[in-house]
């Protein structure tokens, strides 16, 4: 019998909402700006909690991925849509609407792109930030293949807050990840953000459930705590299709609250950890958003 013959655990069990009017408001703000949301695009469990606060996660650069990854559920394709020009003002209207000020932008990889969409991307930055100087920005961007030029021009456009994850473990990288990424690429993002503008806040994140062990995740923390990440988030897969990658363990509670607690031992300035944890889940922008504005 195999995990997902038996069920998911009472503990991943969510019970969706009725009806919910700020919800329909939010998705046709969305669609009128002809927005997309890594929120839709990835089947987030969190969906009905963020969505009903009012927080979304904007996706930008289209809504197809260059990359492979066995655990994502976005569209993949080698040669996806060109990008949208207006896109960056198009964000920016969308976030003032919303009355939003604390934004979370990530991206597909671009690999097809000659700057691999990252002046794209800064310009949804800066837009955002010239409609409203308060609002703080957090972003969720891919590995550029380690070029510091692109990781530059991210660097430069001011976002409060950037996140790269390293997915899973360094033993599981080449299973669940694509080919073109991997664990000492993403540290380097990480770290070289660091150097150039260390007063951005770093983030990445952590999936379990791949096959991982608990002294493996340990040493993913550390390697992330040694090149002085700030945030951090522990979450569980959960298997998008049967397409994609299996579950090979669902995470209990405790386990869970084992890691938050190691992390902040190990001195992250923030630990979110729980099943429904996702890299850009609520819980953690509203500490972040402290700490970003008593910097």
């Amino acid at each position: 019998m195999t995990l997902a013959s038996r069920g998911k655990p009472s503990w991943l069990k969510i019970k969706l909402p009725e009806k919910n009017q700020r919800i329909l408001e939010l998705r046709e703000i969305l669609r009128r700006h002809g927005l997309v949301t890594v929120c839709e695009e990835s089947h987030c469990p969190n969906i009905p909690e963020c969505w009903d606060g009012g927080t979304a996660t904007f996706m930008v650069l289209g809504d197809t991925c260059t990359r492979g990854c066995r655990f994502c559920n976005v569209d993949k394709g080698r040669n996806p849509l060109p990008l949208n020009p207006w896109e960056p003002k198009m964000l920016a209207m969308a976030v003032k609407e919303l009355k939003l000020d604390y934004v979370v932008i990530t991206s597909v990889d671009r690999d097809d792109l000659p700057d691999q969409g990252s002046g794209h991307f800064a310009e949804c930055i800066r837009s955002v930030k010239e409609q409203d100087p308060n609002v703080l920005v957090e972003v969720l961007i891919p590995d550029f293949q380690g070029d510091e030029e692109c990781l530059k021009k991210i660097v430069d456009a001011g976002p409060q807050v950037i996140a790269h994850n390293v997915e899973t473990v360094k033993r599981l990288q080449g299973k669940v990840r694509d080919r073109r990424a991997g664990y000492e690429q993403s540290l380097g993002v990480l770290k070289n953000v660091k150097k150039m503008n260390p007063r951005i806040f770093t983030k990445s994140s952590i999936i379990v459930g791949f096959g991982e062990n608990q002294e493996e995740v340990i040493e993913a923390m550390e390697a992330l705590k040694d090149i002085d990440v700030d945030f951090l988030t522990v979450g569980q897969y959960l298997r998008p299709s049967l397409k994609h990658i299996e579950v090979t363990a669902y995470v209990p509670p405790e386990k869970f609250e084992f890691y938050k607690k190691k992390g902040e031992e190990l001195g992250f300035k923030y630990v979110a950890s729980g099943p429904f944890v996702r890299s850009s889940y609520r819980a953690g922008e509203f500490f972040i958003k402290s700490i970003v504005q008593n910097q």
